[in-house]
């Protein structure tokens, strides 16, 4: 049963984190001018990515977890409650069009739902039954990784979305901004990026969400990078759905070949507008359909289809 907000259990649990300590010396932060007040922000801000340093160790461990199970066919799924909730849907969003994932590959679960990512859906972090049944939703398989997000360490809903994945045999990830926290105890791997408090008591939007912002950036790329979505430092796996998109494979097939213009937009044409398929055909002068069938046999991976080409 969860706890009233006036709870004393729930008051002394909240005056135990580190993310929602008081800081009596900046009691007086809103009588500052506003140039000083930007100081003090831009310097607590300067912290974070020492703090995401010191975990990357078990950052790394978790994301070789995560592209196995993706590797197998298994998806990534993030899940938590408001601001976290908010860039776990943030990261996954941002896959498609940077990674051309499929639709459901990476999926961004948060408390109470589409609503929640513009207003707040009352009592919804606090159930760890409505995570169990987001899980449901999906088909949650063992093939899966779920990565549970939240500052505090202690929410409900992202704890019991691990808790349940765990029990399902999918990977679990505990992100959180505190030590000893819940989240990272039930799950297979816990990151704890410890911040600090915050220069607003209890916001953890601020550093706390800056961590975990970089910390989903690593987790999404690297593994995107594991599997062979991109060639080099070059984004080949790119969907070009829009004028910017198209320009920008443009530029990629340019960076990745040295060809003239005129042959990037023929083999583009060849390859309809597929980026990594248009590189084969310059790089080992293949058809169109001699490119697909080499990215095939090699898993979608550009470098191993060119060593076959």
């Amino acid at each position: 049963m969860t706890d009233s907000p006036d709870s004393p259990r729930l008051q002394t649990e909240l005056a135990a984190l580190t993310t929602e300590a008081f800081r009596p010396e900046l009691a007086g932060i809103d009588a500052l001018p506003t140039l000083d007040i930007a100081r003090l922000m831009n310097g607590e801000d300067a912290g974070v990515p020492a703090a995401v340093a010191a975990r990357l160790p078990e950052i790394a461990a978790a994301i070789d977890a995560v592209a196995d199970r993706m590797a197998r066919g298994g998806r990534l799924v993030y899940a938590g409650a408001g601001t976290a909730g908010r860039l776990g849907v943030l990261d996954a969003s941002e896959c498609p069009p940077t990674f051309n994932t499929a639709p459901g590959q990476v999926v961004g679960l948060i408390a109470g739902g589409p609503e929640a990512l513009v207003v707040s859906v009352e009592g919804a972090e606090d159930s760890p039954e409505l995570a169990r049944a987001d899980l449901d939703a999906l088909k949650l398989t063992p093939e899966d990784a779920v990565v549970g997000v939240s500052a505090s360490g202690r929410t409900p809903y992202a704890v019991g979305a691990v808790e349940y994945a765990g029990a399902l045999g999918a990977l679990t990830v505990g992100l959180s901004c505190n030590a000893d926290s819940p989240l990272a105890a039930a799950a297979e791997h816990g990151i704890e990026v410890v911040v600090g408090p915050e220069l607003l008591t209890g916001s953890t939007r601020l550093k706390a969400g800056t961590a975990q912002k970089l910390v989903l950036n690593m987790i999404s790329t690297i593994t995107m990078i594991r599997l062979g979505k991109t060639y080099g430092n070059l984004m080949v796996d790119v969907r070009a759905s829009n004028a910017k998109l198209r320009a920008r494979s443009r530029r990629i097939v340019s960076l990745a070949t040295g060809a003239p213009d005129a042959e990037i937009e023929r083999a583009l044409t060849e390859a309809d507008g597929e980026v990594k398929n248009a590189i084969l055909i310059l790089l080992a002068g293949v058809d169109g359909a001699a490119a697909a069938r080499l990215l095939e046999e090699a898993g979608g991976r550009l470098r191993g289809a060119l060593s076959e080409g």
